[in-house]
């Protein structure tokens, strides 16, 4: 879809008003008391996201209008409205739409519009090799009646751009993304400016990283971890902030296998090393004056002759001994040797962990909200600031000695798993045995949020991209210099 901008209304087919709450006293239409009396018999009043559609007849020609809630105007609102007008059109037959904001818009708020109605155009036919013709996208081109948006929309475009790679990762089949190909897919980030290094099995072996190789030794696919630097300050800042993502790029619980129904769904295990590197390609492209490392460890956990047994004991990169009772709580051992790598490669001050790591979250939060852990307080109130300002929600939840004694073992110095209750809590207790004193600390469990079985506010369903604005969000406040 090509997004434009442009001082005056061009020649279009379709013509969007973008409203606020509370509606409209006119348009420059002839039609103009015709839509206004459609409206309230339909109950517009501008709401965002809501919409009215009717068509009319203007100097001869006919055309479709349809009039778009901006609700309050914020950001998230006009996104919504964006998304919306995308929804309503994209199939519709509609070319070629052209936006005006009832009153007048900011460059901001144009870029806002625009950006939301291409994070909810964003859709994968790769395997498609026919469909229904009303199925087929009609909709090219947006041109939004709005100036000054020229830098805002810079911004936000790269932003878009980082989320559908995330999309297009979370969304691949496993037969076509695995922790080798992942790392292809990431190679054109060199093209931003990204430095790109790869540790392959031989590698992290001489390291010890017996944590993350264990879950991969059931299969075929080799475990890799990547890591992908962005440094925007030219060297100025010595320690960069690091995000780490789980990479599972398939998950069938390994010998504690998972039940046939739904297993289809483990495609998007890798949603948090997804995020990470949607999050490096959006603040690469638009060029964040920060220095940013996110690490991804990718591996498929499968259930072979050579898989990891429950009851098997592993030593990680970090010296630490893990008694492994369930294979299919894989997500930790992986991120445990990526964090240890991380903080001895990088000596980070801050370190963020993203991972669908636990059904236990979504029983407690559903599709709302991601979970938040963390050592440090202002760090959580940070993250917990961003996800609310970016729309990437976050709910914090407690961390202490009585869910820490949970993971203790007889034999080893800990155990994968602690029990039947608070499983969440006690998978971020067995994340942070691994974080060094004096590191800030945050652990992001988002196992409802990176894939939707319905349409959401900016997405449709599928992989929503979750991660990649509350990272870009949390570096622009707080890291960037």
């Amino acid at each position: 879809m090509d997004i434009q901008f442009s001082p005056t209304r061009p020649d279009a087919d379709t013509l969007v008003f973008a409203v606020p709450k509370g509606g409209f006293d006119t348009l420059p239409l002839s039609a103009a008391p015709t839509l206004a009396a459609g409206a309230a018999a339909s109950r517009f009043t501008g709401e965002a996201g809501t919409s009215f559609e009717s068509f009319v007849d203007e100097a001869g020609k006919t055309l479709r209008v349809l009039l778009l809630g901006i609700g309050a105007g914020s950001e998230l609102d006009v996104e919504k409205a964006g998304a919306a007008l995308t929804a309503k059109l994209a199939t519709s037959g509609a070319i070629h739409a052209a936006v005006e904001f009832f009153g007048g818009a900011s460059g901001e708020q144009a870029a806002h519009l625009a950006f939301g109605a291409l994070l909810r155009g964003w859709r994968i036919d790769t395997y498609r090799t026919r469909q229904p013709e009303k199925a087929k996208p009609t909709l090219k081109t947006i041109t939004l009646v709005a100036a000054g948006a020229d830098a805002a929309w810079a911004r936000l475009a790269a932003v878009a751009a980082g989320i559908a790679f995330t999309r297009e990762l979370v969304s691949e089949p496993a037969n076509i993304l695995y922790p080798e190909s992942f790392v292809e897919r990431c190679q054109h980030l060199a093209e931003l400016g990204v430095k790109i290094t790869v540790l392959d099995k031989a590698a992290m072996e001489e390291l010890g990283m017996g944590a993350l190789l264990g879950v991969a030794q059931g299969s075929v696919r080799e475990a890799r971890l990547l890591a992908l630097e962005w440094d925007g300050t030219n060297g100025a800042v010595e320690k960069p902030v690091v995000f780490v993502g789980k990479g599972v790029t398939f998950d069938t619980g390994g010998i504690s296998i998972k039940p046939a129904a739904g297993m289809e769904d483990m495609k998007w295990d890798m949603g948090g090393a997804g995020a990470v590197a949607g999050a490096i390609k959006a603040l690469a492209g638009r060029k964040a004056k920060a220095r940013v490392v996110g690490i991804c460890g990718l591996v498929e956990n499968m259930p072979d002759a050579n898989a990891q047994r429950p009851g098997d004991i592993v030593t990680s990169m970090s010296g630490q001994t893990i008694e492994v009772l369930n294979t299919d709580a894989e997500g930790r051992l992986v991120l445990c040797d990526a964090i240890t790598w991380a903080q001895k490669t990088y000596a980070p001050e801050v370190m963020i962990d993203l991972a669908t790591l636990t059904g236990a979250m979504i029983v407690a939060l559903g599709d709302q909200y991601g979970g938040l852990f963390a050592n440090d307080d202002g760090l959580a109130e940070d993250l917990t600031a961003a996800g609310k300002a970016s729309g990437d929600q976050l709910w914090r939840f407690p961390l202490g000695d009585a869910y820490n004694k949970m993971i203790d073992s007889p034999i080893a110095d800990m155990k994968n798993i602690g029990g039947r209750y608070a499983g969440s809590i006690t998978a971020a207790q067995f994340i942070k045995r691994f974080v060094d004193e004096g590191v800030k600390w945050a652990h992001l469990d988002i196992a409802g949020m990176v894939w939707s079985d319905k349409p959401g506010a900016t997405w449709d369903k599928g992989a929503t991209g979750y991660g990649v604005r509350l990272i870009d969000r949390l570096v622009a406040d707080k890291f960037e210099h």
